[in-house]
């Protein structure tokens, strides 16, 4: 398996591999793609996973080297392999944060040791099979941050599936209100939001019919950092609406101390974290306040609104959890992925059924047996009905046009639209979001033959 030709210039850091089965996991520290702080792989799949250990290694060492390839027929040496404990991986996770992103990528990994060459593979084209070569064609994107993590493990994996096939999304993707404006002004061939376009805005997408198509779900986390408190708080759906409107100035607060029995809750100043870009997560989780919270929030929803004075606003789901990784006494809105890598700690939220849940993929997928799927594309799981839902799970879509003037750039499209719905739905866990149903994805195929 080569490296992506993006991945030319990195700079790659060993973060692990002595476990049992031995892992080889690589992560990045200055390049787009790669987790910091996302300590890989938490789950087994085709692709992410390195074999395992041969025996000819023997144990783990401090001593050997690895060497990575970077880029075809090219070597770069990493430090020495060492062991990096739980605590240092948080601390440098959240000193990094503002510099890593969310994918991890593994490569073919060539050990070097005592002068014995052992190499670990890794199954190449693991999400998808070869179908026709397309010509060489460049289709790019933009928008939401939210599906950042599976938009670029499914880029990846499409390069091996469609190698003359270029699919750009920068990182972040510039939001999801970005995304709808580049694609309704034709300067993308495609988009990602969170949210649907305003139907004041319809008459404005310059590319004619469009199309939305689901391919993913996560949990938005109601994430925080309060030292002195390590018990998972709880919120309800009038707390967090007070939390974020500027009612509840203090953490003792007693709104959160009823949701909270027997926790020691301090006198920090409560800082609201919340995003300065055009969002699709600020839409999903005001819109889940509207419904939920009801006439105690007062705000609204939107892709922005007007936030209290003295909150904190960050550029897209990386800049929201800086924040709240920084800043003791801060409570933000941050998509499970980010959350995740940056080792957030987040609350557990009251749903429909009156319940405590924990924001998790299984949560996520209940969320969605709550709803359905509109003949249109669109669904909405915010404050889902279902018992084992988790309440603040938000849709996201990505755009297409129905005619393209290009036939090119049409069949690349409409191949990483299905690829995405298809065979990258097998990575969407190890990236920490829950694939759509199957019955979802069967209609939107059928819907995806209408790219020309």
């Amino acid at each position: 398996m080569t490296v992506p030709r993006s991945s030319s210039r990195c700079s790659w850091k060993l973060l692990r591999i002595c476990s049992s089965p031995v892992v080889i996991v690589i992560a990045g520290s200055s390049c787009s793609g790669v987790a910091m702080g996302r300590w890989w792989p938490r789950k087994v799949n085709d692709r992410w996973m390195v074999g395992v250990r041969p025996p000819e290694f023997g144990p783990c060492s401090p001593g050997f080297h690895l060497l990575v390839r970077v880029s075809p027929g090219g070597f770069r040496t990493l430090p020495t392999v060492r062991t990096t404990s739980h605590s240092e991986k948080h601390e440098e996770a959240r000193q990094h944060m503002h510099r890593r992103t969310r994918v991890a990528r593994l490569f073919t990994v060539t050990a070097v040791a005592a002068g014995l060459v052992v190499t670990a593979g890794i199954a190449p084209a693991a999400a998808g099979s070869k179908g026709k070569e397309l010509p060489a064609t460049t289709i790019n994107g933009s928008g939401a941050t939210f599906p950042q993590g599976m938009i670029d493990a499914c880029r990846e994996a499409f390069a091996e599936v469609q190698p003359n096939v270029t699919v750009n999304y920068p990182n972040p993707g510039g939001g999801s209100g970005k995304g709808r404006q580049e694609f309704a002004d034709q300067v993308t061939a495609w988009g990602a939001s969170d949210a649907p376009y305003p139907s004041t805005d319809l008459p404005k997408v310059k590319g004619g019919a469009f199309l939305y198509v689901p391919y993913v779900t996560a949990p938005i986390t109601v994430s925080y950092n309060l030292e002195g408190v390590s018990k998972r708080l709880k919120f309800t759906p009038a707390t967090l609406a007070k939390i974020f409107q500027g009612d509840i100035t203090t953490w003792n607060d007693a709104a959160i101390a009823a949701d909270n029995p027997g926790v020691k809750l301090p006198a920090t100043k409560v800082t609201i974290a919340r995003r300065s870009d055009s969002s699709g997560t600020t839409q999903n989780f005001t819109g889940y306040l509207v419904k939920a919270a009801g006439s105690v929030w007062k705000l609204g929803t939107g892709s922005t609104i007007t936030w209290p004075e003295g909150s904190q606003g960050g550029n897209g789901n990386p800049g929201v959890s800086a924040i709240v990784g920084q800043t003791n006494g801060a409570i933000g809105y941050v998509d499970f992925s980010d959350a995740k890598a940056t080792g957030l700690d987040y609350g557990a939220v009251q749903n429909a059924a009156g319940k405590y849940i924990v924001p998790s993929l299984p949560a996520a997928t209940a969320a969605l047996d709550g709803v359905a799927l509109a003949s249109d594309g669109l669904y909405d799981p915010l404050n889902s009905p279902a018992a084992a839902a988790y309440p603040i799970t938000a849709p996201t879509w990505l755009l297409v046009y129905q005619k393209y003037s290009n036939a090119d750039t049409a069949n690349a499209v409409k191949a990483w639209a299905e690829y995405l719905i298809g065979g990258c739905q097998k990575l969407a866990k190890s990236v920490d979001y829950a694939p759509i149903p199957k019955e979802w994805a069967k209609q939107t195929k059928t819907r995806l033959e209408a790219i020309s």
